[in-house]
């Protein structure tokens, strides 16, 4: 379960897709040096975002591979949804 937090939301996810997308669109609203926007898997810290860097960080040894394969596995998990749904709708 991944939780998305910042100053005033707090949303949980099951996908690490959907919180990414979710932490992204935060962005904007992220305008104070002292705010960030952070991604926690159960209770560990993943994933922060604040203007004081150029790019989101990803804590921890070993997590950016884990998510980066996380993310392939959504992916693909999405497309065969996909090509059932097409093939259900061509039968």
């Amino acid at each position: 379960m991944f939780r998305v937090a910042t100053r005033g939301y707090t949303e949980e996810f099951e996908r690490w897709t959907d919180a990414l997308n979710a932490a992204n669109a935060l962005k904007p609203q992220c305008k104070s040096w002292l705010q960030d926007i952070r991604i926690f898997y159960g209770e560990n810290l993943i994933w922060v975002y604040s203007r004081s860097h150029t790019y989101p960080q990803y804590i921890g040894a070993g997590v950016y591979d884990r998510l980066a394969r996380l993310f392939i596995q959504e992916a693909m998990e999405e497309q065969e949804a996909v090509n059932q749904a097409d093939a259900s709708e061509q039968a």
